[in-house]
C-alpha cells in the first residue's frame, strides 16, 4: 500500500565565492552593506523534505504519494520527478507564485550567505489529504508550510492513518500547544538531537511525558546513529559509516524513507530504523539531496553488512 509523504517541494541554488566575504565587507560599513559577490557557477539541486523522501521511497521500490504545492516555475523539477518516476497526482501547482526556492552563497572559509524564498510552501495546506483519495496506512509530515502541517497531522489521525510527525526546522514557528498537539497519538515523532532538545524546552516536557503521548520518539544523531525512546526505555540504532562523505544534504530525508519503507512493511521499529540508517549512509556518499542512485536489492546487501542480519 502506498506510503502518503506531505512536505516541502524546494529548489536549491549553490553558488560558490572563489574568495571571502571578510575581503569585502567593512566592518564599519555594516549599516550601510551593498556588496556583489561574482559567482561563476551556479549548480541547481532538487529538494524539498517532501520530495526527498518521497525520492528515496521510490528508489527503495515504493510509489509514494507526495503531497504539496509547487509554483508556475515547476516545469523543469517535474520532468526530473517524471524521469525517476516520482508521482505528481497530488502536487497542487499555484499560477501565482514560485516554487519554494533556497539560494546559497558559500565563500572559501565556508561561510554562507543564504536567502529562502518560501514561494508556494507558504500555501501548502491548499494540498490536503482529504483529497486524496488512494487508501493509504502510514503517512508522514515532514516540515512545510505551518498551516499545512498543523492540518495534515489532524487529517492524517483523524484518518486512521499510522502517523508520523517530522517537525524538523519548523520547531520554531510552532508555539508549545502546537507541539503537544504534534505528538498526540503519533505512531513515530522524529527530530534530530538538537531538535530534540528544542522539543522538550519549547513544551516544558520531560521525556517521559512524551513517550507517554506518542508510541516512539527517534532521536536521529547523525554520524553516531539513533535512538528509539518508547515507554520501555531506550533503544539504540547503531551507525552505518558511509564510504565516503560526499554530501550529507537530505541524508535525514533519506533515514526518513528508510524508517517509512520499514514500518510500511510491518518490520520491527528498530530494523526500519536500521534501514533508514543504511540508506543515510548511502546517500552522504552522493552529491546533492537527490543524488543517490540504488534499489532495494543494494540497500539490503549494505544491511546485511553492517549488521550481520538482513530483513524480510
Amino acid at each position: 500500500m502506498p506510503i502518503l509523504v506531505s512536505g516541502s517541494i524546494a529548489v536549491d541554488h549553490i553558488m560558490v565565492f572563489r574568495d571571502r566575504f571578510k575581503n569585502h565587507i567593512q566592518p564599519d560599513k555594516i549599516h550601510v552593506l551593498n556588496v556583489a559577490f561574482h559567482v561563476p557557477q551556479m549548480r541547481k539541486s532538487w529538494g524539498g523534505c517532501g520530495a526527498n523522501i518521497a525520492f528515496h521511497l521510490k528508489q527503495l521500490g515504493e510509489d509514494p504519494l507526495l503531497l504539496g504545492t509547487v509554483g508556475n516555475d515547476f516545469e523543469e523539477y517535474a520532468s526530473w520527478l517524471d524521469r525517476h518516476g516520482v508521482a505528481r497526482d497530488h502536487l497542487r501547482e499555484l499560477s501565482d507564485t514560485f516554487t519554494a526556492s533556497c539560494f546559497i552563497t558559500t565563500d572559501l572559509d565556508d561561510n554562507q550567505i543564504t536567502a529562502f524564498h518560501p514561494g508556494a510552501m507558504d500555501r501548502c495546506h491548499e494540498a490536503r489529504i482529504e483529497d486524496v483519495a488512494t487508501p493509504f496506512e502510514w503517512g508522514i509530515v515532514s516540515p512545510n508550510g505551518k498551516e499545512g502541517m498543523i492540518r495534515n497531522a489532524r487529517a492524517l489521525k483523524a484518518r486512521g492513518a499510522r502517523a508520523v510527525i517530522d517537525p524538523g526546522q519548523g520547531i520554531p514557528i510552532f508555539d508549545s500547544e502546537e507541539m503537544v498537539e504534534f505528538l498526540e497519538g503519533a505512531s513515530v515523532f522524529i527530530v534530530n538531537d538538537y531538535e530534540w532538545s528544542l522539543v522538550l524546552s519549547k513544551t516544558g516536557l520531560e521525556p517521559a511525558d512524551v513517550t507517554r503521548r506518542t508510541d516512539a520518539v527517534i532521536v536521529t544523531r547523525g554520524e553516531k546513529g539513533a535512538s528509539i525512546l518508547t515507554e520501555e526505555g531506550e533503544l539504540p540504532v547503531p551507525p552505518v559509516t558511509a564510504r565516503k562523505t560526499q554530501d550529507p544534504t537530505g541524508a535525514g530525508d533519506a533515514f526518513r524513507a528508510g524508517l517509512l519503507f520499514g514500518c510500511a512493511r510491518g518490520l520491527p521499529l528498530e530494523t526500519a530504523a536500521r534501514i533508514g540508517s543504511v540508506l543515510g549512509s548511502m546517500k552522504v556518499e552522493c552529491q546533492g539531496p537527490q543524488g543517490l542512485t540504488t534499489d532495494l536489492a543494494a540497500v539490503r546487501e549494505r544491511f546485511e553488512r553492517a549488521y550481520g542480519a538482513g530483513f524480510e
